[in-house]
């Protein structure tokens, strides 16, 4: 097994947007499990990064992002998985961490062949990034527990197709194998 990268999706939100009294539930049950394998990442060694939408503040940067979410009406969400000193971030606009970013260029820097997906939404941005990943030959794996939806058949079916059309690896975030290669 190669080296691997925790990428968070979309985790630093003001959550002010029309589902996001859907995803918040979701999300509360997520957090804990996102907060314990961001903990064992950082101990590890492991890359993390985020990969998160510039909710369409196009001369914002990472750290204005990271204040407007902490400064916002859910700063509770955020708070636990805010980037540190070490955390690298890749500012996205579409629904994909791969598309029109750096990020498979940064993970080819980082010698990276595996990424752990968590964030939100299991349904949309998750979904699309492991396909993405799966056709940059990259292995992925997403903790389901670690990943919030909006709606919950679909974030099912969604998981369904990431294990079966990608090759994913489904699993719980206390059962992901993060490894580290020197």
């Amino acid at each position: 097994m190669g080296k691997s990268a925790l990428i968070l999706i979309d985790m630093i939100n003001t959550y002010e947007h029309p589902d996001a009294e859907l995803l918040i539930p979701s999300l509360r049950k997520a957090l804990p499990h996102v907060v314990r394998l961001l903990e064992r990442a950082r101990a590890r060694g492991v890359p993390v990064i985020y990969v998160n939408d510039n909710f369409g503040e196009w001369r914002s940067h990472h750290g204005e992002i990271v204040q407007a979410a902490l400064a916002g009406p859910r700063a509770e969400l955020v708070r636990p998985v805010q980037p540190d000193a070490d955390s690298l971030f890749v500012v996205k606009a579409r629904h994909s961490i791969f598309y029109e970013t750096p990020l498979a260029y940064l993970l080819s820097q980082l010698d990276v062949d595996r990424v752990v997906l968590v964030g939100q939404v299991t349904e949309q941005c998750v979904l699309y990034s492991a396909l993405d990943a799966h056709i940059r030959h990259l292995m992925v794996t997403v903790p389901e527990d670690a990943v919030a939806h909006i709606h919950s058949d679909l974030a099912d079916a969604a998981l369904l197709m990431m294990e079966r059309n990608m090759h994913a690896t489904i699993t719980t975030a206390e059962a992901v194998e993060l490894c580290v290669v020197d």
